[in-house]
């Protein structure tokens, strides 16, 4: 089955029992987010708000945040819609005959992906002129800037080719008539937002609300340059997606949106957007950006208006990275042969963690497969890469953690890249856009004579190494509490800041055996698996922040020796990690299962 309507799928979730209505009046001030973020994380029912404070419209939250729905969305598993993805890039271009005769199957889809041009659709029947006061938009926590449309599908044409956009980017609003433009670099938005501002000329935007689950998950796909998001969509719906001509723009927008807010963004004019908690976990700092001028707002009969909830995981955003990865890695080992699997950690906001299981066909290959991931489409804001053999599966964090401590020696298996572009949204260098990435090559290598290799003990079970360790608040009393997590990295959780505390640890003889040790603030549990890692690899800097015991230099390369150490504790100039006032969780505990 596939959908046209955000509208048909919510009712056809409902028909499965999975859609929850709150009726009772709830505020678009932080309650929202807290209930939201209750049922992402138990992948609970898809959320309708029938009576949002001073909205006139419903609100649907959690439309993805769950496996089974984007399955029902896509009518199979996303790792079947990969398969197909995959089996059509390997048949291109056709050598033969029967290479196109094998695609057959495909064909109805591949042609589903021109999309249909109309001269009106339904997203078109009212018009709320420019005035964005009577949406239900959100303010999801204390420190936010203001309130953000959280899920906006944001269309753009090339000035030049005009070639069309579509990409997710918050939109902070000013106002009813005015709100920023979220365009990080190398999003293709920005991209014809600078050519169209070289001309001095403003480009046209539209932004639709509220959308089939193909047309969603094609937003966030991580599409090559130049191929058409919506042509995409139209491939995993199954049907072309439809678009109409815009009532102010020189343009077309999705026919069968529930929302189309149409405006332009301006040459020369930048305001402050931000602070916003965004799925990094943290407040990513208020910065100037673009600004978009709302010229007419329309919609369907009876929309719903569509929001997503972020901040620290889980929330919706790691049901749809990890189908979208799921659809993509096919891709991915097409260009890269030698690639088995890969996988981006949703707990470390995907872009900060990402494992590679490489089958090397000459020494180091691994890491060559790195350094072209770095330059590919969104992989090249990954800030650490983990290479392992395989036959480690790299969503397993044990299989991972295990394969350092087994096989990685700083001295051959550490890459510091400093100096380079990384996401927007990164805060850790202190630059915004710019930082440092690493790759630990986690794979069995046999060591050439008269390498550097071999200088890192060699690696102890974890469960021996367990009653070998001892207890790291001996050497320190700024520690409070420790973990050796997933057999191969140990964690000290330590008041203040822990630079002082890494490098203590790392001239101990006790710890040799410990491949990587991380320090972390006290407000990281280190019994929550998912937190940890996102209190590990969303506040350390590659460049500044990872400390090896001991280092030679040898002309321009920096050998590390013994242990590497990760310096993930809370630093001055950090911005907060995102946290719900304490009256609006005892507010929604007071009525929560009733």
């Amino acid at each position: 089955m596939s959908f046209r309507t955000l509208g048909e799928f919510i009712a056809f979730c409902e028909s499965k029992g999975d859609v929850k209505r709150i009726t009772r009046e709830v505020d678009w001030k932080y309650e929202v987010t807290e209930i939201g973020w209750r049922e992402a994380r138990e992948q609970g029912p898809l959320l309708v708000f029938e009576n949002v404070r001073g909205a006139k419209f419903p609100l649907a939250v959690n439309v993805l945040a769950a496996t089974r729905r984007i399955e029902w969305a896509l009518g199979r598993s996303a790792r079947a819609v990969g398969a197909e993805i995959e089996e059509i890039f390997h048949a291109l271009p056709p050598k033969a005959i029967s290479d196109l005769w094998g695609l057959r199957r495909h064909a109805g889809r591949v042609l589903a992906s021109r999309p249909q041009s109309l001269n009106a659709g339904p997203a078109q029947e009212c018009s709320l002129g420019a005035d964005l006061s009577s949406l239900p938009i959100l303010k999801l926590w204390p420190k936010d800037g203001g309130r953000f449309v959280t899920f906006p599908l944001v269309f753009t044409e090339d000035p030049e080719t005009h070639k069309r956009n579509l990409g997710l980017y918050r939109i902070h609003v000013y106002d009813a008539k005015t709100t920023g433009m979220h365009w990080q670099i190398g999003k293709g938005g920005g991209v014809h937002f600078h050519k169209a501002e070289k001309r001095g000329q403003g480009l046209e935007v539209a932004v639709a609300v509220g959308a089939d689950p193909a047309t969603l998950l094609s937003g966030v796909a991580p599409l090559p340059e130049g191929i058409d998001e919506l042509a995409f969509a139209g491939f995993l719906r199954g049907k072309p997606t439809r678009m109409a001509r815009a009532r102010s723009l020189n343009m077309r927008v999705p026919a069968d949106a529930e929302f189309v807010i149409e405006g332009v963004v301006p040459p020369g004019e930048r305001r402050t957007e931000g602070p916003f908690g965004d799925h990094f976990g943290h407040y990513s700092h208020a910065a100037p950006f673009p600004v978009f001028h709302v010229k007419n707002v329309t919609h369907r009969r009876q929309p719903i208006f569509q929001a997503s909830v972020v901040g620290k995981p889980p929330q919706e955003d790691k049901y749809m990275g990890e189908a979208v990865q799921d659809m993509f890695s096919g891709v991915l080992k097409v260009i890269h042969p030698e690639i088995v699997d890969l996988w981006a950690y949703f707990e470390a906001g995907f872009h900060n963690l990402l494992v590679v299981s490489v089958e090397n066909r000459y020494a180091k290959e691994g890491m060559k497969t790195a350094l072209g991931l770095m330059g590919t489409g969104q992989l090249s804001l990954t800030k650490a890469i983990v290479l392992v053999d395989a036959d480690v599966d790299p969503r397993d964090r044990r299989q991972v953690f295990e394969a350092i401590a087994r096989h990685f020696d700083p001295a051959e298996d550490f890459l510091l890249v400093p100096g380079v572009p990384l996401d927007t949204l990164d805060f850790t260098s202190g630059r915004m856009n710019l930082g440092s990435k690493m790759v630990i090559d986690a794979q069995s290598h046999a060591r050439p004579v008269g390498s550097s290799g071999g200088s890192a003990t060699a690696a102890v079970p974890a469960a021996e190494l367990l009653t070998t360790l001892s207890d790291p608040r001996e050497h320190d009393a700024r520690i409070k509490d420790w973990r050796l997590a997933w057999g191969g990295l140990l964690v000290v959780q330590v008041r203040g800041e822990g630079r002082a505390v890494l490098e203590t640890l790392l001239q101990r003889p006790e710890y040799a055996t410990v491949k990587l040790i991380a320090t972390v603030s006290e407000d990281v549990p280190l019994d929550d698996d998912d937190l940890l890692l996102w209190g590990v690899f969303t506040r350390f800097d590659c460049a500044r922040d990872v400390v090896p015991a001991r280092t030679e230099t040898r002309g321009a390369w920096t050998v590390c020796r013994g242990p590497l150490g990760i310096d993930a504790t809370f630093k001055s100039g950090y911005p907060d990690p995102v946290e719900n006032l304490p009256e609006v969780i005892q507010r929604v505990d007071g009525w929560w299962g009733k």
